[in-house]
């Protein structure tokens, strides 16, 4: 039998989010709060955010509704603690002590709603030597040692964009930690404030290769373990035009398709045995070579190799399965990836756009319940 679906847009309808307006990891989280559901309301400061994209094209900003507000100033904090008096959760993403400074920290915002999660969003975290410094994504994985296990031996370790610190190390673990606040600050009454450091979240993710490191199953270098592109049949190869197939021929029956397949026969034997790797790994290149990645993907089309193209950002959402399954959609003519997970009694939805800066400030006063709420 199906199941009925519930009105609403996600299992976070009815959940209330302030977010004070911040570049990276706090926006991205915000984003994923408004994409399964919850009433985002950014604060946007006069002027705008330095390093920030055209608002119409920032993806992180939908799902969202925006109005301005100068914290600077009397009438702005004051905007943000009538919001944070009807919400449910409040994220903020300064360095430690500039909220407090501005009058919105946790002990003013847990006067007017003894309830509130407060999440806070930094790389280094509220407290420790480094707290108050400047920082980047790339910064802060380097110190965890994430970064170090990326790449080649003989070059530096690549920036990985700002996916690994930021988003996975950051945003998800913000996310993770204002949901089971909140689900603490149903069930007592009582809010507290959530320290989301990417440098915490980062080292948190290398969780299993550290007991692969401790057990002597992990090697402490780069390129020289299973998962790190030391392995011939776990990684990436170029095709005759340049472009690349990524294989993760693990296991013994994904391997023995993989080398039929590739027509590597004679390393049937190799997997195990570490001291061919070498020569496996210049046997695979070499037939990668041969052929150019469409035609690569085709041989290994249907089957249980486990091996896949490379593809580009404009490439990957016409892939057939991530179009047959909705992965992408198209909103305002941007190309973006669809809210994820996906829930069977309460589907999510990009419910419109990137919210502009200060467009719904009369809409918000009226859906929250704040009179006299203005541009600052």
């Amino acid at each position: 039998m199906a199941e009925a679906k519930t009105p609403g847009h996600g299992p976070l309808t009815g959940v209330r989010v302030v977010e004070l307006a911040g570049i990276g990891p706090g926006p991205f989280a915000a984003m994923l709060l408004g994409d399964l559901g919850a009433d985002v309301v950014r604060v946007d400061r006069p002027g705008g955010q330095r390093l920030a994209i055209d608002p119409r094209y920032d993806v992180t900003n939908r799902n969202k509704r925006s109005l301005i507000a100068d914290l600077k100033s009397d009438a702005g904090r004051n905007t943000v603690l009538d919001l944070v008096e009807r919400a449910d959760i409040l994220i903020e993403g300064y360095r430690p002590g500039v909220a407090e400074r501005l009058g919105v920290g946790p002990e003013p915002c847990h006067a007017r709603n003894p309830g509130l999660v407060y999440g806070r969003m930094t790389g280094w975290g509220q407290e420790g030597p480094l707290a108050h410094r400047a920082g980047h994504d790339i910064g802060y994985i380097a110190l965890t040692g994430t970064l170090g296990m990326i790449g080649a031996p003989d070059t530096p370790p690549p920036a990985p964009a700002n996916l690994l610190g930021d988003y996975a190390g950051g945003s998800l673990y913000l996310v993770v930690g204002v949901l089971a606040a909140l689900h603490h600050a149903r069930a007592t009454g009582t809010g507290q404030v959530v320290d989301a450091a990417i440098v915490d979240g980062t080292a948190h993710l290398s969780a299993m290769i550290h007991g692969m490191l401790a057990a002597g199953g992990w090697h402490d270098r780069r390129a020289a373990n299973l998962l790190d592109g030391g392995c011939p049949y776990y990684g990436t190869y170029e095709t005759a035009d340049g472009k690349h197939m990524a294989v993760g021929a693990l296991e013994p029956q994904f391997y023995d398709e993989f080398t039929r397949l590739l027509g590597l026969t004679d390393f049937a034997d190799a997997r195990k045995d570490w001291t061919r790797w070498g020569d496996l790994r210049e046997a695979v290149a070499a037939r990668f070579r041969t052929r150019t990645r469409d035609e690569w993907t085709a041989v290994f089309e249907g089957t249980d190799a486990c091996v896949a193209p490379v593809l580009s950002l404009r490439e990957a959402p016409d892939h057939p399965h991530l179009a047959a399954r909705g992965t992408f959609t198209v909103v305002g003519g941007v190309t973006q990836p669809a809210p994820a997970p996906r829930f069977s009694v309460t589907p999510t939805a990009v419910r419109g756009g990137p919210a502009q800066p200060g467009a719904d400030t009369a809409v918000v006063a009226r859906d929250w319940g704040i009179s006299g709420l203005r541009h600052d």
